[in-house]
């Protein structure tokens, strides 16, 4: 794709430009031995902000889970509430035959069989009042077994209905909570953020130059299958800047990228790099290769791993999207193949 050859070229020309300036390529490391003391500071703060962006996500994830616990809570109370309804109604229409035919039956129409040979003025006439009691006493059994099933239905409902209005309650005040709490972490994560970024444009060029180095720009080889196609999807944006929170096409956070990288190879996955750290099945250091996702910091943090030496990641505010050892982003909390 054009955009990502330009990608690509813009990676080069960095490097090439940096050389040419007398900048010392940073190892592929979590940050260079030789810090001054306002990177340090610097890196200290976008941890703490890539912290609270992650759990910020993660109560974004809640919000939306419980939004949809809602919405069926309400779905199945509107339902339980219709159900209910209905059977009211047949009560109600049930009960009304059963109350005709008690009527009947004291004026006289219920009768036995000796009472309707006594009446009845010849043999057909006899015949034709059996039939009768017969069909009176099959309708009224009828109805009252339609009452019983309909009274039976009716309580049912109510009960559902009950225990719905209990369960969207419940969704309801939990739901307000989370929002609530997502509230606070964004606005605990925007000053964060404020502070990172004035202590960023604080930073000498040489800091800045640092935090922008590009890392490793060659086109290392990758696998065929889902792994690769997400891989590939990833170093294709190196040279793209972090933001918090971001998904694309041209910014990323950690997750965002690996999300859409997988997303793009047709596999989904969770937006958090926590619930990534759960996705797919483990593997070991010594297995892992091409595509594995590797969390780590207790998992804050995830990279996809280029082969079983390196990983591409977003790192944080400042620096592009790179390849650095894998060990780099700092102590590994998990491990996962999501493909092959």
């Amino acid at each position: 794709m054009a955009s990502q050859r330009f990608k690509r070229g813009l990676i080069a020309a960095t490097a090439v430009a940096a050389a040419a300036v007398g900048i010392t390529p940073v190892p592929a490391n979590a940050q260079p031995t030789n810090q001054s003391d306002a990177l340090k500071k610097y890196n200290e703060l976008a941890e703490q902000a890539t912290k609270l962006n992650e759990e910020l996500l993660r109560a974004q994830e809640q919000q939306t889970a419980k939004q949809a616990e809602l919405d069926k809570a309400n779905a199945d109370l509107a339902q339980a509430t219709k159900s209910g309804e209905q059977a009211r109604s047949d009560e109600e229409q049930f009960r009304g035959q059963v109350d005709k035919l008690t009527e009947a039956s004291f004026e006289g129409a219920r009768f036995n069989q000796l009472s309707a040979l006594l009446v009845s003025d010849s043999q057909q006439d006899f015949l034709n009042r059996m039939s009768a009691l017969g069909i009176l006493a099959a309708d009224n059994a009828e109805a009252l077994e339609k009452l019983s099933a309909a009274v039976d239905t009716a309580e049912q409902s109510k009960k559902a209905a009950s225990e719905a209005q209990a369960k969207a309650q419940q969704a309801s005040d939990e739901a307000v909570k989370i929002t609530e709490d997502v509230t606070k972490r964004k606005g605990e994560l925007d000053k964060q953020i404020v502070e990172v970024k004035n202590v960023l444009n604080q930073l000498s060029n040489s800091d800045k130059a640092t935090l922008k180095n590009p890392g490793d720009t060659s086109q290392p080889p990758v696998p065929a299958g889902a792994a690769g196609a997400a891989l590939q999807f990833a170093l294709d944006q190196r040279g793209d800047m972090y933001s918090y929170g971001a998904t694309g096409p041209n910014l990323w956070d950690c997750s965002g990228l690996t999300m859409k990288s997988y997303a793009a190879a047709g596999v989904s996955i969770p937006r958090t790099s926590q619930g990534q750290a759960g996705a797919g099945r483990a593997v070991s250091r010594g297995e892992v290769t091409a595509g594995d996702l590797i969390i780590y910091n207790g998992g804050m943090h995830v990279g996809m791993a280029v082969d079983n030496g390196r990983v591409v990641h977003a790192s944080t505010d400042g620096v592009p999207v790179k390849i650095v050892a894998l060990e780099a982003p700092g102590s590994i909390y998990a491990m996962r193949r999501i493909a092959g």
